[in-house]
């Protein structure tokens, strides 16, 4: 055969298997949706529970960063008040109905268990302290399980997490092995859609762990640090209460 002949019939098949591989490619959206979309069924469930933890996370810290701060706000004005030299009396009728927060709610339970032992004239001073000392215990626990609602669930969330999106990641690289095994091609346009979405899955794990576990670190020191609060008030009352039997004594 001709040079000439071969070297022009060589180009043509070159050509020809340049255009068939550009027809047969297609191109993969690797855009968020698209990732998702291709993803297989999984990985989808993977990414879905992920997100969801994630929508939820962030209610609860959006909720959790909102009554935090309500409730500091009023236990400040009512130590104010309460300090400020009035009559337990008037202050027990000024908030009595309305505690609000859990410190006034605190004062209130210790204060409906004073009044309620006063009218027994027989009590003893040693028991009506031991009873308002267990009432106010009882209360300061209630306001803090109150306190700590659903952070277990971010706790959770960052621990887990990521955990769940290494899943996800797993699967997809299996995907990706699948694919060279079937194509017979080591082609990075073979795998790269299942890495892509692989590493999706990771990065959704770290978008849901990373704030949980900053926010339940945060919510957990403040929640420790009015519970310290909480105790602090529930001995100075303790101290008033006892100094005010003594004087009946």
């Amino acid at each position: 055969m001709d040079p000439t002949t071969q070297h022009i019939e060589t180009g043509v098949n070159t050509a020809q298997v340049i255009a068939n591989q550009t027809v047969n490619t297609v191109p993969v959206d690797f855009s968020i949706w698209g990732l998702f979309m291709h993803a297989d069924a999984i990985v989808k469930v993977v990414m879905i529970g992920l997100l969801f933890a994630s929508v939820w996370s962030w209610a609860i810290i959006f909720d959790k960063w909102w009554r935090f701060n309500r409730v500091e706000r009023r236990a400040d004005q009512f130590e104010r008040t309460f300090w400020s030299g009035r009559s337990l009396e008037d202050l027990y009728q000024e908030v009595g109905h309305r505690p609000g927060h859990p410190l006034s709610a605190l004062f209130i339970a210790a204060m409906r268990e004073w009044r309620r032992s006063q009218e027994i004239a027989t009590d003893s001073f040693l028991g009506l302290k031991e009873r308002v000392d267990k009432v106010m215990q009882v209360t300061i626990s209630r306001e803090m399980l109150s306190l700590e609602a659903r952070l277990l669930f971010l706790a959770t969330v960052g621990s887990v997490a990521p955990f769940i999106g290494l899943f996800g990641t797993v699967w997809g690289i299996m995907n990706s092995f699948q694919a060279i095994a079937i194509s017979r091609d080591t082609n990075l346009a073979v795998v790269a859609p299942g890495i892509a979405e692989a590493l999706f899955a990771t990065a959704l794990g770290l978008v849901a762990a990373i704030p949980a576990v900053v926010a339940y670190n945060r919510f957990s020191n403040q929640v420790g640090r009015f519970g310290s609060r909480m105790e602090s008030f529930a001995d100075e009352f303790s101290a008033i209460l006892s100094r005010q039997l003594d004087e009946r004594s």
